[in-house]
């Protein structure tokens, strides 16, 4: 079943998620992590928000726990707040019109 994240990170610049960005080998409007079906970050008062939805909540802890952690850890970032919804639906644009 599809879930939702909501990652806020405190006290993190878009600068830090763009350096965070390129150290996952990600870049803006490429592809995403295996498990993820779609992702956006939007900045905040106080640092930024991703928000995602992903294949499993199985999916979403595989990356953190592989991928995501060890290059916070390596960055000196603290864990985001994180919020996680079951997600009854999502819609996505056919092929067509995606970028």
């Amino acid at each position: 079943m599809a879930t939702a994240v909501e990652t806020t990170f405190h006290g993190v610049s878009m600068a830090m998620y763009d350096d965070l960005l390129g150290r996952l080998d990600f870049r803006p409007g490429g592809p995403s992590e295996p498990g993820c079906l779609f992702h956006f970050t939007t900045p905040t008062e106080d640092g930024f928000r991703g928000v995602d939805v992903w294949e499993s909540t199985e999916a979403f802890e595989r990356f953190v726990r592989e991928r995501l952690g060890p290059v916070l850890g390596h960055l000196d970032i603290a864990p985001p707040d994180v919020r996680v919804f079951e997600v009854h639906n999502y819609l996505i644009a056919p092929p067509e019109r995606r970028g």
